[in-house]
Order: structure tokens, then C-alpha cells, then sequence
């Protein structure tokens, strides 16, 4: 779709406006939850609500809106976050935002009186405290953010410690009002861009499952001790992550998934045997019953691995959320909206979590994808084009304009 020049000049604004915060040396960014980065990403946000003449509030979750509208019932709320990976790309997060204060600017242009809400949810990543959606979880009083105050920050600070500092709530009140959750997001996958499609409509977003396995050998003299004699829990834990790779490409029918994306070897040291492994193991998927196939597999290889090995093995769940469903009708709308405004769709799953996740049982919501280059995400390559991020708000807002010509 053509965009008109002002609109591309306004997205430009709107995303050099959050550019340089968290900037790291690789060229990177890196703006944790509730850390001073993610701060200013909210500052720089409600001064750009300002600037649309909007009104601007936080929540008790530190979470902030830009609002149209001081209406508490039967409002439109587009969300998405404002923080980061460590090292990671300017466009996750931060695209839904611009997208969201770019519909609130065109509803002015054309005097559209629906009620809008731009909401920037803290903590979206779980790179600072091991759990994602905290901000759009806690306001939804989600069953998955109860009793995690207890969650320890990259530098060490409790997240119970974090909130009574700021002056926050760990159990604020549900949010209410809301008619539909809509948020943009890059696809953070290839799909989009290897079909030459503009926009994907999120059907459903994949249930993530995560667990620590924690290994235990014994350390010894690298150089003494004999290979028959050695327990080894590196060599246990290659094994088991190999089985791990395996399992998830046998379940890749279903659309699973299976990750190890954390190895913390112990003592770590060039001379000695590893006597103890930690993994961080993610799968997810869209049905249940592959999830739980993998589940079961993964504990019964780990099992069989570390008998043979003469390893101790220790497994704790630390997260679990079902895959979720977007609103048929919403996906409906989303998908007239892209054909109303000349912009190629396709129905797609996500793989990746996402605060709509948080308003599923809420409200009826949807999802909005945009490509990003070569499908890069949580990486410092991570782009796209403000072209693309234009067609994403556009059908957004178009959704929006059919909604509000029903009122």
C-alpha cells in the first residue's frame, strides 16, 4: 500500500524518538523491565501522547496509556510493550506502539470519536526476571503472574523488593472497560516475507511450557581421572540437548517447537570435569497434546541418559501457559479491514508469546503481524520498514473505523 508522505514522516518521528535509548556498543539495544531503560521508553511515550493533545495515566503495574478519551467503558485498547532482550532489536514491542499512536493521529485527522487507548505493557520480555507479560499479567490478573514477587532481577533485586520501592502493586486491580485488545507486532519469523504477504492475522499463539534440568556429576581432575571413571554432567547434558532437538523436529508436524537456550556449566574450568549442568528448556506449540508428548519424552530421555551416565537429574517447572485462541470475529474484521485498505493478509499462527495472550480471557482480541527482515528478532539485526509498520496501523485503524461506523 502507498502511505502518504506525512504519515511516513510521522512513523519516522515517533521511532527516532525512542532510537537511542538502551543503545548499546554492538549496536544493539538493551531496555529491561522495569529497569531505568524501560523508563525512559515510557517517558518518551507519554510525551508523545501529549503532543497528540491525549491524555496520559499509569497504572499500578507502572504499566502507561495514551487515551483519546476519558471514557472507562466500552473502549478500543491497542497494546504492546517497550522493553528489550539483552542486545537485542529496536523494532519488537516498540512497532505496536508507533502503530497504536498512529491510528489515535489518523482518528483526529478524520474526527473518528471512538475511544482509543494506547497501552505500553511493562516487562514483556523475560530477559530481566525469567517471566514474560508481567505488566499486561498483573492487570489482567492473570492465574500464570500470581506469587512472583519473589522473582530475582538480572542484578539481583527481588521483583516484590522492585514494586515497593516505586510504589507499585503486585496485585493491582483487573482492569476494566475493555471492548477489544488489538496489537501490532513483527512476525518475528520468515513466513510473511518468503510469501510476499504485507500483514499476517494471528489465529493462535503457541502455549509456552519451560523448565530448569539441573545435572549433577561429580568435578575432578580433568588430567587424573580416567575416561571409563569419569561422571560427567557436560557430556550428559550435550546428550540430552541433542535428544531435546530430536524430539522437537519429530513434534514440528504440529507446529511444536523445542528449545535449550540455557547452559550453565559448573565449575567451568579448563582442568576439571563438569560436575554440574543447568538447561533452560522452552518448547511450545498449538495443541496441547503435542506438548505434552514432548514433555513426557524429554523427562524420559533425560531419565535414561543420566542412568546410563550415573548422573543425579532434577527438573523443575517454572512456567506454564496453555496456547491461546484470538477472537474469530476479530480475526474476521482484521482480515476485511487489510482487503478494505488494499493490503495483502494471510491467517497465521504466532510462535512467539505476546500480551494479547494476557487479554484473551478478557476481551475479544486480535493480532496484527508485520514482516521483519529474513524473520530476525531478539537480535540487533532485527528491522523493518516504516512502510511496513504504516500497514500494519493502517489495518488496525481501518478495523477501528468499521467499529466505530456500528456505534
Amino acid at each position: 500500500m502507498e502511505h502518504r508522505i506525512e504519515d511516513i514522516q510521522y512513523c519516522e518521528k515517533l521511532f527516532d524518538a525512542f532510537y537511542d535509548i538502551g543503545s548499546t556498543a554492538e549496536g544493539g539495544v538493551t531496555r529491561l523491565g522495569y529497569t531505568e531503560e524501560e523508563d525512559r521508553m515510557h517517558e518518551v511515550f507519554a510525551a508523545l501522547g501529549e503532543e497528540l493533545g491525549c491524555t496520559v495515566k499509569t497504572d499500578e503495574a507502572e504499566n502507561t496509556y495514551v487515551m483519546n478519551s476519558r471514557t472507562e467503558n466500552g473502549y478500543y485498547l491497542i497494546g504492546s510493550h517497550l522493553d528489550s532482550v539483552i542486545e537485542g532489536g529496536r523494532y519488537d514491542g516498540a512497532a505496536g506502539i508507533i502503530a497504536g499512536l498512529m491510528a489515535v493521529r489518523w482518528a483526529a485527522e478524520e474526527g473518528l470519536s471512538i475511544p482509543i487507548r494506547v497501552g505500553a505493557f511493562r516487562c514483556e520480555e523475560s530477559s530481566n526476571f525469567g517471566c514474560c507479560t508481567i505488566g499486561s499479567g498483573l492487570i489482567t490478573n492473570e492465574i500464570y503472574k500470581q506469587n512472583i514477587g519473589g522473582l530475582m532481577s538480572k542484578n539481583g533485586d527481588r521483583l516484590e523488593d522492585i514494586f515497593k520501592k516505586r510504589g507499585y502493586n503486585l496485585r493491582p486491580d483487573k482492569i476494566r472497560g475493555v471492548q477489544k485488545y488489538l496489537e501490532v507486532h513483527i512476525e518475528q519469523g520468515k513466513i510473511l516475507e518468503e510469501t510476499g504477504t504485507s500483514v499476517g492475522i494471528v489465529q493462535t499463539i503457541a502455549g509456552p511450557r519451560r523448565f530448569k534440568v539441573y545435572l549433577r556429576g561429580m568435578a575432578e581432575h580433568s588430567g587424573a581421572t580416567p575416561m571409563y571413571m569419569r561422571s560427567d554432567a557436560l557430556c550428559a547434558a550435550a546428550e540430552l540437548i541433542l535428544e531435546i532437538e530430536r524430539i522437537g523436529k519429530k513434534e514440528a508436524l504440529y507446529q511444536s517447537v523445542a528449545t535449550v537456550g540455557v547452559v550453565t556449566n559448573r565449575p567451568n574450568a579448563l582442568n576439571v570435569i563438569p560436575g554440574e549442568v543447568e538447561l533452560g528448556i522452552d518448547i511450545r506449540g498449538i495443541e496441547a497434546a503435542s506438548l505434552d508428548r514432548m514433555e513426557r519424552e524429554i523427562r524420559e530421555t533425560a531419565g535414561r541418559i543420566c542412568g546410563k551416565r550415573g548422573i543425579e537429574y532434577l527438573e523443575e517447572k517454572i512456567s506454564e501457559i496453555p496456547p491461546i485462541d484470538m477472537s474469530a470475529n476479530v480475526q474476521n474484521g482484521l482480515e476485511e479491514a487489510a482487503r478494505r485498505a488494499g493490503i495483502s493478509s494471510r491467517r497465521m499462527m504466532s510462535g512467539a508469546g505476546h500480551d494479547a495472550m494476557s487479554f484473551a480471557s478478557l476481551c475479544e482480541t486480535g493480532m496484527v503481524f508485520i514482516p521483519c527482515l529474513k524473520g530476525l528478532s531478539h537480535n540487533r539485526k532485527e528491522f523493518t520498514s516504516i512502510s511496513q509498520i504504516c500497514d500494519g496501523a493502517r489495518v488496525v485503524y481501518e478495523y477501528l473505523r468499521e467499529e466505530g461506523a456500528k456505534c
